[in-house]
This record gives C-alpha cells, sequence and structure tokens, in this order.
C-alpha cells in the first residue's frame, strides 16, 4: 500500500511532495520538496494493520492540509484522462505566456497542471518565467500529445467490489518516456 501526494501553489512558493507506503508492520514516510533529496522517516509498528492504521490517519491529515494524490514524478503511469486534462491546461496557459498576462485563471491552471505532472521547479518558483515563450508550452504539449498516440498497453482493473471489464479510460501510458528536458525546448 502507497501513496504519491503532492502540494502546489506557485504564489506561495509551494512544490513539495508527500510519500507513504507500508510495507510488513513498517510505514516509511518521505516528503520534501519536488526534484530535491526527500527525507524519509521510517515507523515500526506491532503489525501489519497497525502500520495501515496510521498510514490512513497521515493521509487523511495531509489531504486535509490540501495536498493531492499523484503520481511520483515522471514516474509511473497517468490515466489518458489525465493527460488530456494536462494538455487542456496547457491550453489555458498557453495565451498568458504569448500576451505576458499572469491573472488568477493562470495561476490555477498552472498549480492545477503541477499537480497532474509534478516537476522540480528549483527552490524559488517565479510563475512568470516558468514558461521561457510559447515555445515551452507547445513542446510540452507536443509531449503529451505523443503520449496520447503512442500504443497504449491494457492494463487489468483489480477491484474488489467491482468486476467491470476495462475501459479506454482505464488504460495508462507511462510518462517515463518524458526527458528531463520537458519543461524547456532546446
Amino acid at each position: 500500500m502507497e501513496i504519491y501526494l503532492v502540494f502546489v501553489n506557485a504564489i506561495q512558493n509551494n512544490n513539495k511532495f508527500w510519500s507513504a507506503k507500508v510495507e510488513d508492520s513498517n510505514l516509511t514516510v518521505q516528503w520534501g520538496r519536488v526534484g530535491y533529496q526527500a527525507q524519509t522517516k521510517v515507523h515500526t509498528l506491532r503489525n501489519y494493520q497497525q502500520a495501515v492504521n496510521k498510514f490512513h490517519n497521515l493521509v487523511a491529515e495531509k489531504k486535509a492540509k490540501g495536498y493531492s494524490e499523484t503520481q511520483p514524478q515522471m514516474d509511473g503511469l497517468r490515466s489518458l484522462g489525465d493527460i488530456r486534462r494536462a494538455i487542456h491546461l496547457l491550453n489555458i496557459i498557453r495565451p498568458c505566456i504569448a500576451n505576458h498576462i499572469y491573472h488568477d485563471g493562470y495561476i490555477s491552471a498552472l498549480n492545477e497542471y503541477l499537480k497532474i505532472v509534478p516537476t522540480p521547479l528549483g527552490m524559488q518558483i517565479d510563475y512568470h518565467g516558468i514558461y521561457r515563450s510559447v515555445r515551452d508550452v507547445d513542446y510540452q504539449m507536443e509531449l503529451l500529445n505523443s503520449l496520447l498516440a503512442a500504443p497504449v498497453p491494457q492494463v487489468a482493473v483489480v477491484a474488489a467490489a467491482s468486476t467491470k471489464e476495462p475501459t479506454v479510460e482505464s488504460k495508462v501510458v507511462s510518462l517515463k518516456t518524458i526527458s528531463k528536458n520537458f519543461w524547456r525546448h532546446l
């Protein structure tokens, strides 16, 4: 059992992650700034159930503080719906970059985008300079669109209360194919 959460607010310079994983009676928690070395704490509990209970309590605390669930930075599987949503957000961001207009709609779209695609932005976030140009935005869109166009493996859906067949939206693609230069067109 594991989870990866992020908290993003470009205006307040927040770009944090928090993750937890239960293995046997151990709960391993990691946290820090996206793209930087994580701090780690291992909680050793009496049994697996106590570790699971602590896991759920800590996750609830983080979500109450505004953290949201996502996948680790460029590492893991994302649903096609998430990729389409990220492209939609880039379409909101693009005219703001083109016109150098950084209104609340831009900030909101940027924050949501960074929740879907956690990205290291350094220690100080300058929301005016995350994108140098429209070309940077177009480059990201091109990469995301290439994920949609790539052959997508079908995955098994495992749910205790459901035996429904997987749908198109339950297919996933890997963001591992996106290079380190995702944020800049070189």
